[in-house]
């Protein structure tokens, strides 16, 4: 069975290659449309997940579709919809001496894996910039979200047929460990698996897969508050970076203190407290904030390079930037740190050396984000450094390829 279905998934690749950007828009249009009007059994089969989950699981915000998130996907879909195609595009042309034309072209992957957990707006997120990027996509989402990917990929599949284009560009993997296991060796179907979800789903990943794979997903950010950083905006960039969505790869995990401003933790704290972060601290910042913080525990030494995506966090101290940086690098995953300081040297000095896909100066690591970043929507955050690092968008989704065009040239 799943030797067909990656057949057929190669073929709708093949058939995608002579649509127009124009035809492409129109379904990502249409598809937006259909996304809103099916909102009702969109959010019925997400309540029958949500039924399935512990009500304390801080994964359940990732699962969890409201009206309004139904609202952002469909906006989201659009976006995709109003930028360029990055298909077609001509990287480099030159011309040699015997009058060979050697074009450098962008084009399609072909086909695309990607496995992805509790978050059924990645079903809709990655199809539209597959589809955008003329390749067919083969989605295996996670047990939790089995009803509403379901759904989703019903109404995908819907709004190609009636556009006349082959539904099977859009494949949702069947359940189970023996489809991901299946689609890991697909060799000669699958050009390219993308992981998206946390260390152990991607270690997985990386570890059996013979198919090439970018690696995105998990995140272990930090915050280093250097002894130049300006209270207030140190309070406000840690809140938001720490509370505004705790279960998504881009919320901080430890919070690294230079220690001549220990003094002042509390007041960088207190606003954590209203959302009920418990925060484990190391020896000096835990006497720093004892008494002063409600919900504070000592620190064990795999509480730091820890992905927590739950109201918790880490506290770490350091003597100076160069400890900041070392710590960083040995605890970090290389993929959204932050400094808030004042001081211009240092800034300089901390976005040189530290050594992750975004590198913040005084603002929240919550911004790693392909539409924050104006890229419209994104299929993940790569921590690697070969081909895409960052938010993958769609310049991030294609490959290239060299056409060359001659008179009858030979090669003596």
């Amino acid at each position: 069975m799943m030797k067909q279905i990656f057949n057929d998934s190669r073929r709708a690749a093949g058939s995608l290659l002579s649509m127009t950007a124009e035809h492409v828009n129109d379904i990502l249009i249409a598809l937006a449309d259909d996304v809103e009007a099916a909102s009702a059994a969109l959010l019925a089969a997400n309540a029958a997940d949500l039924a399935r989950m512990d009500a304390e699981n801080p994964k359940r915000d990732r699962l969890a579709l409201t009206p309004q998130r139904i609202a952002e996907i469909a906006s989201g879909i659009r976006a995709v919809a109003a930028l360029p195609s990055p298909v077609g595009n001509v990287l480099d042309r030159r011309t040699r001496p015997n009058g060979m034309t050697i074009t450098k072209v962008s084009v399609p992957f072909g086909v695309i894996g990607v496995i992805y957990e509790a978050r059924p707006n990645v079903t809709f997120d990655v199809f539209a910039l597959c589809l955008k990027a003329g390749s067919a996509v083969l989605l295996k989402g996670g047990r939790e979200a089995a009803e509403t990917n379901r759904a989703a990929i019903a109404i995908i599949r819907g709004t190609m047929e009636a556009a006349g284009v082959n539904p099977d560009a859009a494949i949702l993997l069947p359940d189970g460990r023996e489809a991901t296991a299946a689609l890991l060796s697909a060799r000669d179907y699958v050009d390219l698996i993308i992981p998206r979800g946390s260390r152990s789903l991607i270690d997985y990943v990386r570890d059996n897969a013979r198919v090439p794979v970018i690696e995105t997903g998990a995140g272990v950010c930090h915050t280093y508050f250097h002894n130049s950083g300006d209270i207030a905006t140190a309070r406000d960039v840690v809140c938001n970076a720490k509370t505004r969505r705790v279960s998504v790869c881009n919320a901080l995990d430890c919070l690294v203190v230079d220690r001549s401003r220990l003094s002042v933790l509390p007041a960088l704290c207190y606003s954590l407290a209203e959302h009920g972060v418990h925060i484990y601290a190391d020896d000096e910042a835990y006497e720093a904030l004892d008494g002063a913080y409600p919900y504070l525990h000592k620190a064990a030494a795999d509480d730091f390079g820890r992905e927590w995506l739950d109201y918790k966090m880490s506290i770490a101290t350091v003597e100076g930037i160069d400890e900041a940086i070392d710590f960083i690098g040995r605890n970090g995953s290389k993929h959204s740190e932050c400094i808030v300081a004042e001081n211009r040297e240092a800034i300089e000095r901390f976005q040189r050396d530290v050594d992750a896909a975004c590198v913040y100066a005084n603002v929240s690591t919550a911004f790693t984000d392909g539409a924050q970043f104006g890229f419209g929507a994104e299929i993940g955050i790569s921590t690697q450094k070969l081909h895409a690092r960052g938010p993958m968008a769609l310049p991030e989704i294609v490959t290239y390829k060299y056409v060359i065009t001659g008179s009858g040239q030979t090669r003596p």
